[in-house]
C-alpha cells in the first residue's frame, strides 16, 4: 500500500474554513492539487507543507505508511 492519507484532507480544510473556491481564489493550493486530494494521489512536499500550515498540523497528521503484505 505505501503512503496513505489518514484524514480527508479536504474535509478537514473546510472544517477549518477553507472552502475549494477559497483555496483556488487566494491560490492558497492549485486545482490539480485538490483534485488529486480528492482522488487520493499523491501531492508534493511543498502542498503538504502549505495543508500543514492552513490546518495547523505536521505530515504524520495527514499520511502514514502502511506496510504492504
Amino acid at each position: 500500500m505505501g503512503i496513505k492519507y489518514k484524514i480527508d484532507i479536504i474535509a478537514a480544510l473546510k472544517e477549518a474554513g477553507y472552502n475549494t473556491s477559497t483555496l483556488r481564489k487566494d491560490k492558497l493550493l492549485s486545482e490539480g492539487v485538490i483534485q488529486a486530494l480528492r482522488e487520493s494521489k499523491y501531492i508534493s512536499l511543498q502542498n503538504v507543507s502549505k495543508i500543514c500550515e492552513l490546518l495547523d498540523c505536521q505530515p504524520g497528521d495527514l499520511l502514514e505508511y502502511v506496510k504492504e503484505g
